[in-house]
C-alpha cells in the first residue's frame, strides 16, 4: 500500500473537456471610424483647408501625421515658387522694357516687391532643400509659406502697393528667425545622418536628387558645407561691396577715358602748331637766304664801285700836285719881286 501511494500521487487527472466558445477563434475589435484610417488622398484634402502653420504644428499627432504634413509642405512650398514665377511672369510682361521707364511706371513697386521675395526664397531654398532632397527632413517652418502666399495675394490684389519694406517686414523678420535657428539647432543633427559624410560635413560621392530644385542643389551638394544664414548675409555684404567697388572703378575708368581723349586732342592741336611753326621755320629761311643772297650782291656791287671811284680820285690829286709844283717857282718869283 505504501508502494502505490507514490505512484498514485504521480498520475495527473484526465483533462476537462473545453467549452466550444474558447476553440472558437475570437472576431477582431469592431474598426473605429479614425481620421488616421483614411487614405492619404483624404487626409491631404482635408489638411488642405488648413493653414501651413497649423500643418506643421499636426507633425506632432502620429507618425502617419507626420509623414502626410512633411508632404504637404515640402509642396506647399514648390507651389508657392510657381506661383511666384507665375506672379512675376505677368508684372514683367506689362512693364516697359526700358529701365528709366519701369521707375515711373504703376507696376513699378510690385516689380520690387517680387524681386524681394525671389531673394528670399533663394535663400530658403539654399538653407532647406538641401536636405529635403535628401529626405533628411521637411521644409519646417510653415508660417513662412503662409506670409509668402499672403505678400504675393496682396500684390496681385492691390493696385497701389505700399513700399517693399513695409510689406515685407514680417516675412524677413520670420524666414530670418527660421534660417537661423535651423543652422543652429537642426543642421548639426542632420549632418551626423547624412551618408557619406565625414566629420567636417562635407559630402562625398553624393548625387542630386532630381526635382525641381535640381538646379540649385546641383552646386550645394558638392559644397563643402551648406551655407549658414551669417555666411549669406556675408556674401551679400561683400557681393554689395564688389559692387560699390565696381561702379567707382568704372568711373574712374570712365573719367580716365576722358582724360586721355582730351590729352589726344592737346596732341593733335600740339602737332597741328609745330607743323605750322615748321612751315613759317621755313618761310623764314627762305627769306633770309635771299636777303642774304641780295646782300652778298650789294656787297659785291659796292666793292666794284669803290675800287673805281678810288682811282678816279687819284689822277686829280696828282694834276693838283704837278700844278703847285710849276706855281711854286712862280710864287717865289712874286714873292722877290715884292720885297
Amino acid at each position: 500500500g505504501e508502494g502505490g501511494a507514490p505512484g498514485s500521487a504521480r498520475l495527473s487527472p484526465a483533462p476537462l473537456p473545453e467549452p466550444a466558445e474558447a476553440l472558437a477563434p475570437m472576431e477582431p475589435p469592431p474598426q473605429s471610424n479614425t481620421l488616421m484610417g483614411l487614405p492619404i488622398v483624404a487626409i491631404e484634402s482635408i489638411l488642405s483647408f488648413l493653414s501651413y502653420d497649423e500643418t506643421s504644428q499636426l507633425r506632432l499627432v502620429c507618425k502617419r501625421m507626420d509623414l502626410v504634413c512633411q508632404r504637404m509642405l515640402n509642396q506647399g512650398f514648390l507651389k508657392v515658387e510657381r506661383y511666384h514665377n507665375l506672379c512675376q511672369k505677368q508684372v514683367k510682361a506689362q512693364l516697359p522694357r526700358r529701365e528709366s521707364e519701369r521707375r515711373n511706371h504703376s507696376l513699378a513697386r510690385h516689380a520690387d516687391i517680387l524681386a524681394a521675395v525671389e531673394t528670399r526664397l533663394s535663400l530658403l531654398n539654399m538653407t532647406f532643400m538641401k536636405y529635403v532632397d535628401s529626405n533628411l527632413c521637411c521644409f519646417i517652418p510653415g508660417k513662412v509659406i503662409d506670409e509668402i502666399y499672403r505678400v504675393l495675394r496682396y500684390v496681385n490684389s492691390t493696385r497701389a502697393p505700399q513700399r517693399a519694406h513695409e510689406v515685407l517686414q514680417e516675412l524677413r523678420d520670420i524666414s530670418s528667425m527660421a534660417m537661423e535657428y535651423f543652422d543652429e539647432k537642426i543642421v548639426p543633427i542632420l549632418k551626423r545622418k547624412m551618408p557619406g559624410s565625414d566629420v567636417s560635413g562635407r559630402l562625398i560621392g553624393t548625387a542630386p536628387v532630381p526635382g525641381p530644385s535640381a538646379a540649385l542643389t546641383t552646386m550645394q551638394l558638392f559644397s563643402k558645407q551648406s551655407p549658414s544664414r551669417q555666411e549669406v548675409t556675408k556674401l551679400q555684404q561683400q557681393v554689395k561691396a564688389n559692387g560699390t567697388g565696381l561702379t567707382a572703378l568704372k568711373r574712374e575708368i570712365s573719367e580716365l577715358r576722358i582724360k586721355v581723349q582730351e590729352q589726344q586732342k592737346q596732341l593733335q592741336d600740339q602737332d597741328q602748331k609745330l607743323l605750322e611753326q615748321t612751315q613759317i621755320i621755313g618761310e623764314q629761311n627762305a627769306r633770309l637766304a635771299e636777303l642774304e643772297r641780295k646782300l652778298r650782291e650789294v656787297m659785291e656791287s659796292t666793292v666794284g664801285n669803290s675800287s673805281g671811284s678810288g682811282s678816279n680820285e687819284q689822277s686829280p690829286r696828282k694834276r693838283r700836285k704837278a700844278v703847285d709844283s710849276t706855281d711854286c717857282p712862280r710864287k717865289s718869283k712874286r714873292l722877290r719881286n715884292r720885297k
